[in-house]
């Protein structure tokens, strides 16, 4: 009973605050990995309203006693798990052009990016790949710039091997409203080969 009111009441007040997520490429869904790790409370929520905000996670994952933190980062791609998104992984080389749409449902003037974040230890390898200063400005409604829905960037000639394991790197599209104090993130899990082994050659004289 307590756990159905408690599901009910996080469910309406995360569906009330609702703004954006990735829609291509494919972005990490919910899944039994997910409710296992978070707790079925927290998938939910974010299974009812895809655009959820981070911040009204922690306090919905204190009501199930299920939740684990060891293993479910909700400030990392809202705790969404790499194992239920094993099919989605996208393959990139160093320096290919990547498009990304994403979907803003209730706009809120922020900053945002969109960066290769480390998953194990939720850090951001170089520089963002693209930002904004001025992201999603309530003032023009639903007409935002298609520059900031629908973009390309690229992936860094640079990038060392730490992406070639698949579940190791996402790409994070990250935006916080600065007036809502609002976090949304969404990600799409990518792999980028490890780069060739240069092997020098050794002559030897009689």
């Amino acid at each position: 009973m307590y756990f159905t009111s408690a599901l009910t009441l996080a469910t309406l007040a995360a569906t009330a605050y609702s703004h954006g997520l990735i829609t291509s490429p494919t972005p990490r869904d919910v899944g039994p990995a997910g409710t296992e790790a978070c707790g079925p409370v927290v998938m939910a929520i974010i299974e009812s309203d895809k655009t959820s905000h981070v911040e009204g996670l922690p306090e919905a994952s204190e009501q199930d006693s299920a939740y684990n933190p060891a293993e479910c980062n909700l400030w990392l791609c809202k705790g969404l798990q790499y194992e239920d998104n094993v099919d989605n992984v996208m393959e990139y080389s160093r320096g290919e052009t990547v498009h990304m749409d994403v979907y803003i449902r209730i706009p809120h003037l922020g900053t945002a990016n969109v960066s290769i974040v480390d998953t194990a230890s939720n850090s951001i390898v170089g520089e963002p790949l693209i930002s904004w200063d001025h992201y999603a400005d309530d003032a023009l409604g639903m007409n935002q710039p298609e520059s900031q829905t629908s973009f390309d960037f690229v992936i860094p000639e640079d990038l060392e091997d730490q992406c070639a394991e698949a579940g190791a790197c996402v790409l994070q599209w990250y935006w916080y409203g600065d007036a809502a104090q609002q976090t949304y993130e969404s990600c799409v899990d990518f792999t980028v080969p490890a780069m060739e082994k240069k092997v020098r050659s050794r002559h030897f004289r009689n």
